[in-house]
């Protein structure tokens, strides 16, 4: 059984028709999508002319009974410290926004899929 949690470019890659990431979440059991991700591509949306049909595009996509929103709390917060601390510890700052996308998927033993190599930065963290 595959679990796993997307980053933004892998929803932006998926909704761009790219194979091998159509043919990843085609074999995933279970997609978690972290409120931040969802709002990166609320923020994107609102600057583009298509803001209505990407965001009708996207709740249709988190509608899918494979798909769920991972909403933040305490122990995301936990999660969250260890990694700022790890990252601090080692010189490797990653934008903000990643690491709360990173503390969700720790959380929920979830792999994280991104095009983002500073992902692998992060000790603990299941990569795909």
């Amino acid at each position: 059984m595959r679990r796993i949690a997307i980053d933004t470019n892998i929803y932006a890659a998926f909704k761009n028709n790219d194979a091998k990431v159509l043919d990843t979440l085609r074999n995933c059991d279970y997609i978690g999508v972290d409120v931040t991700v969802i709002a990166e591509l609320l923020s994107g949306f609102k600057m583009g002319s298509r803001e209505k049909a990407n965001r009708a595009e996207l709740e249709s996509f988190l509608d899918t009974p494979r798909v769920d929103v991972l909403h933040h709390n305490m122990e995301t917060t936990d999660y969250y410290a260890l990694i700022v601390k790890c990252l601090k510890t080692k010189g490797r700052p990653i934008p903000v926004n990643d690491i709360w996308i990173a503390s969700n998927a720790m959380r929920d033993g979830l792999a994280l899929y991104s095009f983002d190599k500073h992902f692998s930065e992060i000790e603990g963290l299941k990569i795909l």
